[in-house]
C-alpha cells in the first residue's frame, strides 16, 4: 500500500491533533501565589518520546508538542521540559528537574513519564532498577511537586512499535510499567497508563498502519533522512498527536482535569498543525 493510502486508512482508525509546546523558564525559587485569572501550567518531565523537536529532526515529533491542542487554551499552558535520551535518574542528576520545581506554582500539574532510557541498565548514568532505584528517583519528582503545592501525575511509558509474526502488538518495557503502577497506588497519585492505552491502539491499527505513526520514512521522503528511516520508538506527527490524545483523555478520565478543561478529543486535526 502506498504511503498516502496508508495514511488515509490510518486516519479512519484514529483521529489526530498537534502543536509544539515551548519549554517553560525558571521563575523564583519559592512558589508564587496564583492570581484568580492565571493559567494553570502543565509541566512535562520526560524523554524523547515527549520532547519538543528541532527542525533538523523533523518529522520526528514528541507527544508533548501535540498536548496543547487538547487543553482549553484560555486556562492552560504546556511547558514541555522533556529531553531526548534522559531517564528518571539522568534527568534528575543533570539538574533538569530544578528549573521545573523553581517555576511550579500551587495548582500546576507535573506529568512524569520515564522508562525508555531507565531500561538501559548497561549505562550507569541512565539505567535504573524497576524494583529499587526507578521508583526511588520517581518519588523525587512527586515530592518536589507536592512541596510546591502542585499536582504530580505519573505516566507509564508509551509503548514501542513491536509486532509478533501473528500481527499482535507486543510489550517492550518489561517490569517498568508495573513499577509505575505500584508507585502511583502507594503514593496515591493519579496514574495515566499510557503503556496500556498505546499498545491497545497499536493493536487496533496493526503492523502496517502503525508505520505512519512512527518514524518510518521512505528514501527521499524527508530531506532530513534521505536514505529513509525505520524507527519503532519515535513518532511522526500522526503518532505524537494520537499519544497526546490518549494523555488528555486519561487526564479527564482520572479526574485530574474537568471535562471542560479538555477539548477536541474526537476532532480530526491535520498533521500540518505540528510545527518545528
Amino acid at each position: 500500500m502506498s504511503l498516502t493510502r496508508r495514511r488515509a486508512a490510518a486516519s479512519l482508525a484514529a483521529l489526530p491533533l498537534a502543536l509544539a509546546a515551548t519549554p517553560g523558564t525558571a521563575a523564583a525559587s519559592a512558589p508564587k501565589a496564583r492570581s484568580q485569572n492565571a493559567r494553570t501550567t502543565v509541566y512535562i518531565a520526560g524523554d524523547s518520546t515527549a520532547a519538543t523537536k528541532q527542525p533538523p529532526a523533523a518529522p520526528e515529533t514528541g507527544w508533548g508538542m501535540a498536548l496543547p491542542f487538547f487543553l482549553a487554551d484560555d486556562r492552560f499552558t504546556v511547558a514541555n521540559h522533556a529531553v531526548n535520551g534522559r531517564s528518571s535518574k539522568s534527568f534528575y542528576d543533570e539538574g533538569l528537574l530544578t528549573p521545573i520545581l523553581a517555576a511550579l506554582r500551587p495548582g500546576d500539574l507535573l506529568l512524569v513519564q520515564f522508562g525508555h532510557n531507565d531500561e538501559k541498565t548497561d549505562d550507569p548514568a541512565r539505567g535504573t532498577d524497576p524494583g529499587t532505584t526507578y521508583p526511588q528517583y520517581l518519588r523525587r519528582y512527586l515530592d518536589g511537586a507536592r512541596e510546591r503545592g502542585a499536582r504530580p501525575v505519573l505516566l507509564t511509558s508509551v509503548e514501542r512499535r513491536k509486532f509478533d509474526a501473528a500481527g499482535n502488538a507486543r510489550p517492550t518495557h518489561g517490569a517498568y510499567p508495573d513499577a509505575v503502577r505500584r508507585l502511583a497506588s502507594a503514593e496515591r497519585v493519579p496514574l495515566l497508563d499510557v503503556q496500556a492505552s498505546s499498545i491497545a491502539l497499536w493493536q487496533r491499527l496493526g503492523p502496517e498502519a502503525t508505520k505512519d505513526y512512527f518514524d518510518w520514512l521512505e528514501p527521499g521522503e524527508s530531506p532530513n533522512y534521505p536514505a529513509g528511516l525505520q524507527d519503532n520508538t519515535h513518532f511522526q506527527p500522526h503518532g505524537a498527536i494520537e499519544v497526546a490524545r490518549l494523555v488528555a483523555r486519561e487526564l479527564a478520565a482520572r479526574r485530574v482535569l474537568r471535562p471542560r478543561d479538555v477539548t477536541r478529543l474526537n476532532a480530526a486535526i491535520p498533521d500540518s498543525w505540528i510545527t518545528w
